[in-house]
């Protein structure tokens, strides 16, 4: 003990980090790391929610700069549509409690399972960009803050939710379509981070020192995205998105397990 901190648990929190902030650079989901190790070291739910927020916003910027230093971001329209990300994250922090969370502990789970088909099966998932559907105008006023709002209000596959409309509605490739969520992951994370830190429920000791593990992280994963693009993120983005529906289906107190439990004890 140094100061009062355990500097044996903020390295260990540390490294959890890198190896967190590598994986969520490829493909998001870095959350299902740091949280549970956050809760297992002894933090509250709603802390270690928070301090999660301040090391996974240092991720995504670190993993924004490492794609923007390359070329993969197109900045008049990225920046429209990270701060209607950001501000919209605002919101939905403030909102949390005025919407039916069970709604949301039902429906994303399914939402995931089926992004993870679409991501296996499509054939438009590679690294070349693809005719848009949509004008990027049109994607800041629609899908990034209605994706930004869930991350303020939720969270879980806010990365996957940025990606499948950047990939289908704005026709991105792979690369590029990762670019621009870490963008608008970066944005909306901070937006969040913001009210936390307000509120005094980030722990500041282990929040920086996750900080810098993410930031060393997320290069190394921005780094093995763009080298080895869609046949590293591809199969990723699956196995983050089953993972995260796995977690949240997990919880005893999840309803549409609830109603699954439900259907078979009846039969």
């Amino acid at each position: 003990m140094i100061l009062g901190v355990d500097i044996s648990l903020v390295a260990s929190l540390f490294a959890v980090a890198v190896a967190a902030g590598c994986v969520d650079a490829i493909a998001g989901g870095g959350g299902l790391i740091t949280v549970p190790a956050l809760l297992l070291s002894g933090l509250d739910p709603v802390s270690a929610i928070a301090t999660n927020k301040l090391q996974g916003s240092a991720g995504a910027v670190s993993s924004t700069i490492a794609f923007a230093r390359r070329g993969h971001i197109h900045w008049p329209a990225a920046w429209k549509i990270a701060l209607a990300a950001g501000l919209a994250s605002i919101g939905g922090a403030l909102c949390v409690s005025l919407l039916p969370r069970p709604v949301l502990d039902a429906a994303v789970p399914v939402l995931l399972i089926g992004i993870a088909f679409y991501f296996a099966f499509a054939r438009r998932m590679s690294s070349e960009d693809a005719a848009a559907r949509m004008r990027p105008g049109l994607f800041a006023l629609t899908w990034a803050p209605a994706v930004g709002f869930y991350d303020g209000v939720f969270g879980p596959g806010a990365g996957a939710f940025y990606m499948i409309g950047f990939v289908t509605l704005l026709g991105l490739g792979v690369v590029r379509a990762t670019a621009h969520t870490k963008l608008a992951n970066a944005a909306s994370n901070l937006g969040s981070l913001a009210l936390f830190a307000a509120s005094g429920h980030v722990v500041w000791t282990i929040g920086i020192a996750m900080a810098f593990g993410a930031f060393i992280g997320a290069q190394i994963g921005s780094i093995l995205a763009i080298r080895l693009g869609a046949k590293l993120i591809r199969p990723l983005l699956v196995t983050i998105a089953c993972a995260m529906a796995i977690r949240l289906l997990s919880n005893p107190e999840n309803p549409l397990r609830q109603t699954v439990m439900g259907l078979f004890a009846g039969s």
